[in-house]
């Protein structure tokens, strides 16, 4: 019989490979090692192949792919349903297999070695900023017990943290001082790697032509630019912007019932990432528009309406919709004013 689709699930070192022929009769249920998996899929021919998007799942994809399969990753939310019972790993794969032929079903497309590249810049910066907020908040909290505060605000703390690291005196006990001493050459060996990373980012961003484009938009900086360039592999999949910022969670939860509609809070679904940059990148607009309303002269006349956390939501529903304009259509930001004049 000639294997028509076949339902891969992933792991360390033990796979489970679940296939199927044209008429959906099982063909093959087999578990692999490691080093099994591309010498079963080479001898195989040309096939329809599931998994779902996981760390290693891209990896695995492109090499599929150049063995000549239709390899296909989806996201674990949208397998579960087809999970018959119980959590074992043959009953994933047969699930796989069952929910990749699906007709509706939604496909994460497959990142390349670069986006991949890209991306794990972005997980060790982003690491590495929360220990240095741990860090800096257990300094902040050892000297609050002697009676020293450390203003609002991570550049006050830095220049305290960098007068500690160069052997200024604090006047708390001296076990103390050495404790915080520690701490403050910890933070500062933090922020020289974050200084590399951002660097390495840097060059990343200007080397790439989508990221460059990106970085116009307002409340888009480095950092949001070149995590959607190197997340999102192909824009042409969202049928709009607004499916697009749904995939962000940054749309209410819809919950109807006798054909009334009711809109709750943003559903948060999707990449949490993504969605945390949109939002710190329009709470800095917000910033903005209450210091200088001219600049923003639009959000500022939301914020007189609404609060300001939800036009913080607003705005970033918003800029994401302009992502994907940019991303999909090409060219790059204009304004409203300079669009109308030109």
């Amino acid at each position: 019989m000639t294997i028509a689709t076949v339902g891969l699930d992933l792991a360390k070192s033990v796979f489970q490979v679940h296939a199927v022929d044209g008429a959906g009769r099982v063909v093959a249920r087999k578990a692999l090692r490691r080093g099994q998996v591309l010498p079963f899929f080479a001898k195989l021919a040309p096939c329809l192949v599931g998994m779902e998007a996981c760390g290693t799942s891209h990896y695995w994809g492109r090499q599929l792919n150049e063995l000549g399969h239709d390899v296909r990753l989806m996201s674990p939310a949208y397998v579960k349903p087809y999970v018959k019972r119980g959590k074992t790993d043959a009953g994933d794969a047969e699930a796989i297999c069952e929910a990749v032929t699906r007709p509706t079903m939604r496909f994460v497309p497959i990142k390349s070695p670069d986006q991949q590249a890209a991306l794990a810049l972005h997980r060790a910066r982003d690491l590495l900023v929360r220990q240095r907020t741990q860090l800096v908040n257990m300094i902040r909290g050892l000297l609050g017990e002697f009676g020293i505060t450390i203003n609002r605000g991570l550049h006050h703390a830095l220049e305290l943290v960098t007068r500690i690291a160069d052997g200024a005196t604090i006047e708390v006990p001296a076990l103390a001082a050495r404790v915080v001493a520690a701490l403050a050459g910890q933070v500062m060996e933090l922020q020289g790697r974050l200084t590399t990373l951002e660097r390495e980012l840097l060059a990343w961003f200007r080397q790439n032509e989508v990221a460059r484009r990106l970085e116009t938009i307002p409340g888009i900086g480095v950092v949001g630019a070149t995590a959607f360039a190197a997340t999102v592999t192909d824009p042409q999949r969202f049928r709009s912007g607004r499916q697009f910022a749904a995939w962000l969670g940054l749309t209410p939860l819809a919950n109807s019932s006798g054909g009334k509609e009711r809109m709750g809070r943003i559903s948060k679904m999707g990449d949490p990432y993504l969605r945390r940059l949109m939002v710190v990148g329009a709470t800095s607009r917000v910033r903005i528009a209450r210091r200088a309303p001219e600049r923003e002269q639009r959000l500022a006349e939301l914020l007189q309406r609404k609060p300001a956390r939800v036009a913080t939501v607003a705005l970033a529903n918003r800029t994401a919709r302009i992502v994907w304009a940019l991303m999909a259509r090409g060219g790059v930001y204009r304004s409203p004013t300079s669009a109308t004049s030109a």
